[in-house]
């Protein structure tokens, strides 16, 4: 604007400050304000929406997480951004002769001037877009609990001229749009736009503007002064047909006001939440994210389709981590399953829960470098009775059934427990619990407190723990911690070793054997996969939480499957609930070609190997000179099988249960040979005296209190095996009457109360 005009304007205001009897503004009586206005690019610049925003790799956005409460802002959107209709709506509504004047509507100043003083009409305000958005970037120009003194006023009317003198039109309009409030805690044409009419503010239509155009005038003024208004605006647009039915259309609206974002993606809220409170947002408000959009979004879509084929099965939530292994980078990460869990903003993926058998292959590893065992070698799967020091642990498999003599490969891609505990009797507790801490998983206590049910998974581990302690194995034994801050491209992280290249490559190796999981999963499950891949699954105690955690050359995934409650689910376990979310990513991440198979590091050899019948001959791969060509058991080697008992286990310690009666309680009694088939021409003996034969001929046995011997002998009476079993008495009532099962066998000598002894009670 020229000098001139300029002068005209300041002639203007004197005059209207006399007629008013107002004197001048300080600061206009010390020349314009140097500091105002800001540049328009620095405003744009300074805006921050509400919300913290994380962007993919790729730089698109895939959450907001709203870390502002005062008010509720958008994006900054630029005029281009903005509908037509809106823009109309707005300068009729607030200042409708916006292009013309130079910052102050001379002749609405001077009329409201006029019924102010004299008191004639209604009281109106003369504030142009550009004085509104003078007081929107100046604190004291805005509007107190009393309303705007003059001298307020005449320093709002210099900083819009101000403002007009070197801003444009269009920035003007621009920056008001963005920086008004409209309605409740909205703030800016994005927020509201997506907020009350769930649309971008491109889209909006007449009748839409119309009722935001006035919300400017009284952003929280009542439904029927808003139709009211509205309905005068159409009017003055030539659109008087629009107010049919515009109540109903401002009341849902209005009703929105606290709904989400429209068109927001939704996808990463418990990671976005875990960078923020780690400080990984920028001046911005942005993190700059490794999370693979597609990747996201097909974990996403997995996660919500696989739990809808579960439902009835008791499982509502599921958590998904995908990492590099080579820069330990998230590549995707899924807290929970959104809308199908019972608590959504919970972290599941950092929850702490039970581990189930995934575990394993870290004992394995350890036993392998410790050469105290090999892939080949042969451990005993059948019943073991071990002091767990308050009582006798038994481990069972999770079928129920016992395999005799297996090897290691077969055991741990089998997930067999009984062979993992016996493993865990070679590396000790205390020396794995310690092992799964310097992997990072957060057990709390020492292996003496785990005891052996270690080996299968009585820890609490989180995901997010459990996936990078497995890209452990997948990095040749070298751990490094999660990367949070990695950005994409990032360099190959340094670790720690934890475990040799040669006993990594040789567990993954026995992980990925499809023939050798085959006896538990069979061939054909949601753990093969048409490329390498190495895979362990887990389900935990009372079926609370089931597992699947694997990985490639370049990627390690890991799932987990339950509820937020841990309730039980029901006929779930790792290979039907995680297991088929985990392939879905796997199959994606390779959608487009096949990875290789890790090469097998120069430590490792490879051997034929026979097993005497037990398993099929292969090639087995071994450590350093730790290979062999042949593999019997014991048993075959010493007595060519000799049979054993296979229950009860020697030791067993059993208790009388009162709340059953004492003739329907039984043992069962089994023997086997050292394949776990059952033996038909061995005898049995309880205390010396003949008890049974054969298969079918054995009938199981009522306990009795005191301590007991059974034994297994040949035809020839030779000794085979022995058992001894321990059992307590109990208390026990018959009709009304109560008596006490103590030392001898009920009915016999020594009980004198029991009701038969008696005759009658």
């Amino acid at each position: 604007m020229d000098p001139v005009a300029v002068a005209s304007q300041c002639l203007r205001v004197l005059v209207l400050a006399l007629i008013l009897g107002a004197p001048l503004p300080r600061a206009w009586a010390q020349g314009p304000q140097a500091a105002f206005p800001p540049d328009h690019a620095a405003v744009r610049a300074a805006w921050r929406p509400s919300d913290v925003r994380l962007l993919a790799s790729d730089g698109k956005e895939l959450q907001r997480l709203r870390t502002d409460f005062s008010s509720r802002r958008g994006d900054w959107l630029p005029l281009a951004d903005v509908s037509a209709a809106l823009l109309r709506a707005v300068v009729a509504s607030e200042d409708r002769r916006f292009y013309t004047h130079g910052g102050v509507d001379w002749l609405a100043s001077a009329s409201a001037a006029w019924s102010s003083a004299w008191g004639i009409g209604a009281r109106r305000g003369a504030s142009t877009l550009s004085m509104q958005l003078a007081a929107f970037l100046d604190p004291t120009l805005r509007r107190g609990p009393a309303g705007r003194g003059i001298l307020q006023k005449l320093d709002q009317m210099q900083a819009a001229m101000a403002l007009e003198s070197r801003w444009t039109k269009s920035e003007i309009l621009e920056a008001y749009l963005n920086l008004a409030a409209w309605r409740g805690e909205l703030v800016g044409v994005d927020a509201l736009s997506r907020v009350l009419f769930q649309k971008h503010a491109s889209g909006l239509n007449l009748r839409e503007a119309a009722l935001a155009a006035v919300l400017l005038r009284g952003p929280n003024a009542p439904v029927p002064l808003l139709v009211q208004r509205s309905c005068a605006l159409m009017r003055e647009l030539g659109r008087p047909d629009a107010c049919h039915g515009l109540r109903g259309f401002v009341q849902a609206a209005l009703s929105r006001a606290g709904e989400a974002r429209f068109d927001a993606p939704a996808l990463a809220p418990h990671w976005t939440r875990l960078l923020r409170d780690v400080g990984l947002a920028d001046a911005r408000g942005e993190i700059h994210s490794t999370l693979d959009r597609g990747l996201q979004e097909a974990a996403v879509r997995s996660v919500r389709r696989r739990l809808g084929e579960l439902r009835g099965t008791g499982v509502t939530d599921a958590a998904v981590v995908v990492l590099d292994n080579r820069s330990g980078a998230v590549l995707a990460y899924v807290g929970s399953s959104g809308v199908l869990s019972e608590a959504a903003q919970v972290d599941h993926a950092r929850a702490v829960r039970q581990a189930g058998s995934t575990l394993k292959p870290f004992l394995y590893a350890m036993a392998l470098d410790q050469q105290r065992l090999t892939a080949a070698s042969l451990l005993d799967d059948s019943p073991v009775g071990l002091d767990g020091g308050g009582g006798l642990y038994v481990p069972d498999n999770y079928d129920h059934r016992f395999g005799g003599w297996v090897s290691a490969r077969t055991a741990l891609a089998s997930s067999l427990n009984v062979p993992a505990v016996r493993t865990l009797m070679l590396v000790g507790p205390d020396a794995l619990a310690a092992r799964l801490s310097a992997l990072g998983l957060p057990l709390d206590r020492g292996g003496d407190y785990y005891g052996y049910s270690l080996a299968l998974g009585s820890a609490d581990v989180t995901l997010l723990s459990l996936s990078n302690a497995y890209r452990a194995l997948a990095r040749g034994g070298d751990y490094a911690p999660v990367n949070l801050s990695a950005r994409p491209g990032s360099e190959a992280q340094g670790g720690i070793r934890l475990y040799s290249p040669e006993a990594a490559w040789i567990v993954g190796d026995m992980l990925a054997d499809r023939a050798a999981r085959a006896r538990t999963f069979g061939l054909d499950s949601p753990l093969t996969t048409r490329f390498w891949t190495a895979v362990k699954t887990g389900t935990s105690r009372d079926m609370r939480d089931n597992w699947c955690v694997g990985w490639s050359i370049d990627y390690t995934v890991g799932v987990w499957v339950g509820n937020s409650a841990g309730a039980s689910m029901r006929d779930v376990s790792g290979v039907s609930g995680a297991g088929p979310i985990w392939h879905d990513v796997f199959d994606w991440l390779y959608r487009r070609h096949a990875p290789p198979q890790p090469a097998r590091p120069p430590g490792v050899t490879g051997q034929a190997v026979s097993f005497a019948g037990l398993e099929p001959e292969r090639i087995e791969y071994f450590l350093g000179d730790t290979a062999q060509a042949r593999f019997v058991p014991p048993d075959l080697a010493a007595d060519h099988g000799r049979p054993r008992i296979a229950e009860p286990v020697d030791g067993t310690i059993l208790a009388l249960d009162p709340d059953i009666p004492w003739d329907r309680q039984r043992l069962r009694l089994r023997a086997v040979d050292a394949r776990s088939r059952s033996v038909t021409d061995a005898r049995w003996f309880l205390d010396g005296q003949p008890y049974g034969q054969g298969p079918g001929m054995v009938p199981d046995w009522a306990p009795s209190p005191g301590t007991h011997v059974f034994e297994l002998r040949s035809p020839q009476g030779t000794v085979l095996d022995r058992s001894r079993v321990f059992v307590r008495g109990g208390r026990f009532a018959v009709g009304e009457a109560v008596w006490d099962v103590g030392a001898g066998r009920p009915g016999g000598p020594g009980t004198g109360n029991h009701p038969d002894a008696q005759g009658k009670h």
